[in-house]
């Protein structure tokens, strides 16, 4: 049997469930004797059975090099949720309540990823945005349209790969460029305008981008995917005025790499679970988010939550100092750290130096360390321009905060061995 809501039926299910609870009561355990588990004698290192090489993540978070390292509470919270059985609805329910207050927004859903919360923020908007048509929108989307109001509005400055998760829900994008454009692609086929947190060009700005949205009644959605830290990120953009706010929960949150936080107003949050699983025929239906990732971002909200900004900002700038003064004895070489102004807003060390005098490019000490024993991964940007960071192709650039313990002076050493090797 298909597995089919209606709005009032698939709310009243988990709602109901939470009145009985309490929203304490979501981790609550089974009242069944425990299962006796077989021993199966030491951990086994999959990575290792699979011949799959581990890296030092000298990047940053990046989903290529599988984001950030998840702290001992959220893993010791995601193996606990593999326990027991749950209904999904009822968790994910509960679990964006708990998050919501904690984040000081109206609601929240744990989603697959960013992307994933793009993909669900936008057909919420367009189920919203068609609400008198029916109950029936979200089985509509992408591929029944005809119809219904289903026009984005971004500027052509944030067009970005990540706009295949806004088309997979069968949107048509409105490009515009000045304050004048905005005002005007507003029409009655309007049901969202989205900006790029991170952008590097674009003329409009929040404070006018949220209120011209707003004169006409259209939410905005703001992809703030890989902007946090600061931690006050996760509640600065719904309190700006931002109806819906995606992040990323595998990156400075460290949580599940498979998971992602959609904030924002209740009605669409709400409706975004009606586009969502469990629920079979609708677009979110394969961006599945098991028990356990989502126990996981709760208890990665918990932990971000615990920590202390300026700490974490002490350390990584001590990391990337004791790297950089380590390579001091490389001819020619300086140094920078810097803290790019929005995404990864993290110290992260700049090296420059003379290829007349070291004769290697960056990218060959990226490759050398990547194939090196242990593989290293340097920042993705090293020997390449990238916007919004002072990047080029003379740059090496070591991203320090995905590091583990004592991993800056062994990555330090190595970078030291390519470069010092390449001295004429």
């Amino acid at each position: 049997m298909r597995n089919k809501y209606s709005r009032r039926s698939f709310f009243a299910l988990g709602r109901s469930a939470l009145a009985s609870l309490g929203l304490a009561g979501f981790v609550a355990p089974l009242n069944v004797a425990a299962a006796v588990e077989p021993s199966i004698g030491d951990e086994v290192d999959y990575y290792d059975k699979l011949g799959v090489k581990k890296i030092i993540n000298a990047a940053g978070t990046y989903t290529m090099y599988t984001a950030s390292i998840m702290p001992p509470s959220v893993q010791a919270a995601v193996a606990t949720a593999a326990k027991h059985p749950v209904r999904l609805n009822e968790l994910q329910l509960a679990s964006g309540a708990y998050i919501a207050k904690k984040l000081h927004c109206e609601a929240a859903l744990v989603s697959a990823g960013a992307a994933s919360g793009l993909t669900l923020g936008t057909a919420a908007c367009i189920t919203v945005a068609n609400r008198n048509q029916g109950d029936h929108i979200p089985q509509h989307i992408p591929q029944a349209l005809d119809g219904l109001k289903y026009e984005v509005i971004m500027q052509k400055g944030h067009r970005y790969s990540y706009d295949h998760a806004l088309l997979n829900c069968g949107v048509r994008i409105v490009e515009v460029e000045t304050i004048e454009q905005y005002s005007a692609a507003f029409n009655s086929n309007t049901v969202l305008a989205h900006y790029f947190n991170a952008a590097t060009s674009g003329n409009i700005g929040h404070k006018d981008w949220i209120r011209i949205a707003h004169q006409h009644h259209v939410p905005c959605m703001n992809d703030a995917a890989a902007d946090v830290p600061p931690i006050s990120n996760l509640w600065n953009y719904t309190q700006m005025g931002y109806d819906l706010v995606t992040i990323s929960g595998g990156k400075g949150i460290r949580g599940p790499q498979n998971a992602g936080l959609l904030l924002g107003k209740r009605e669409l949050i709400d409706a975004a679970m009606l586009n969502n699983n469990s629920i079979d025929d609708v677009v979110g239906r394969a961006q599945k988010v098991a028990k356990e990732q989502i126990i996981g971002m709760v208890a990665a909200v918990d932990w971000i939550l615990s920590q202390s900004e300026d700490q974490m900002t002490a350390e990584f700038h001590a990391r990337a100092q004791r790297i950089a003064d380590y390579l001091k004895s490389v001819p020619t070489l300086t140094s920078e750290i810097f803290v790019p102004p929005v995404c990864n807003h993290v110290p992260t060390l700049l090296l420059r130096y003379d290829q007349k005098k070291v004769k290697i490019s960056p990218r060959q000490v990226l490759e050398t360390l990547r194939n090196g024993s242990p593989n290293i991964e340097l920042h993705p940007a090293t020997g390449e321009k990238s916007p919004g960071l002072p990047s080029d192709e003379n740059t090496i650039l070591v991203g320090v905060w995905m590091l583990q313990p004592g991993e800056d002076m062994l990555v330090a050493r190595h970078l030291r061995k390519v470069l010092m090797s390449a001295v004429s």
